[in-house]
């Protein structure tokens, strides 16, 4: 059996003394990383051999991260590519619009090294496909195949980011219960994201835009959270 290769990160930072410190610290985890000065220049890069995990900066000369993040939605090749945003706005506001435009997380400058790197890996293993013995799950128009990693919604193949398809299987491994939003953030996300659980709220309005029909079993609990339903 051949070993599975290591995870490539592309870090789109203008920062080059932050961007090189990063990068030798997931070196030294294993990972392969490739360093894009601007947005422009990594957007090309991810477009031409999508990585494995953007780090993403959100103020970048020749394009804004929030431009990139935007145009990778788009693109089939990338529209699942998980991506952390790296930025030092850190106003509510400001991370709510980074989830808007695709972001998967979130960090704020300064940050710690070590926190950045488990968010990395969270966001690496969430994005790895689901695996069951079973032919996956189906709840009216939408189903949910956990071998291929693959959605549908009348059987038209949905894109989502690895966090909306972790955010969508957990809701319909627990369909009929409600979940809290806080109890959404530590079990999709990883972690605990104490006090901003409109990160979930953001996903979740994504999740049910690109679901079409199919999100219309996403149901609202007014000042709980969320839950899976027919």
């Amino acid at each position: 059996m051949n070993p599975t290769p290591p995870s490539r990160i592309l870090i789109i930072e203008d920062e080059a003394d932050l961007a090189e410190l990063i990068a030798f610290h997931l070196r030294q985890e294993g990972y392969q990383v490739e360093i894009a000065g601007n947005g422009r220049l990594g957007l090309e890069r991810a477009l031409a051999e999508p990585p494995d995990l953007v780090v993403l900066d959100l103020m970048l000369p020749e394009m804004l991260g929030s431009e990139v993040c935007r145009n990778l939605r788009k693109d089939k090749r990338t529209a699942a590519l998980p991506v952390l945003m790296l930025t030092a706005k850190g106003e509510e506001i400001d991370r709510v619009v980074g989830f808007e435009v695709g972001a998967d997380d979130y960090v704020v400058k300064p940050f710690s090294l070590r926190e950045l790197l488990l968010r990395i890996k969270s966001l690496l293993r969430r994005s790895q496909p689901v695996t069951d013995n079973g032919g996956g799950l189906q709840f009216g128009p939408l189903s949910i195949d956990t071998q291929r990693h693959e959605v549908r919604v009348d059987n038209e193949v949905v894109v989502l980011t690895a966090i909306e398809y972790r955010l969508l299987t957990t809701l319909a491994e627990r369909r009929g219960r409600l979940q809290s939003r806080d109890q959404l953030l530590t079990d999709v996300w990883g972690y605990n994201y104490v006090g901003d659980t409109r990160t979930v709220d953001t996903h979740v309005t994504r999740l049910r835009s690109k679901l079409g029909a199919g999100g219309e079993l996403i149901r609202t609990v007014r000042g709980f959270g969320y839950k899976l339903e027919i």
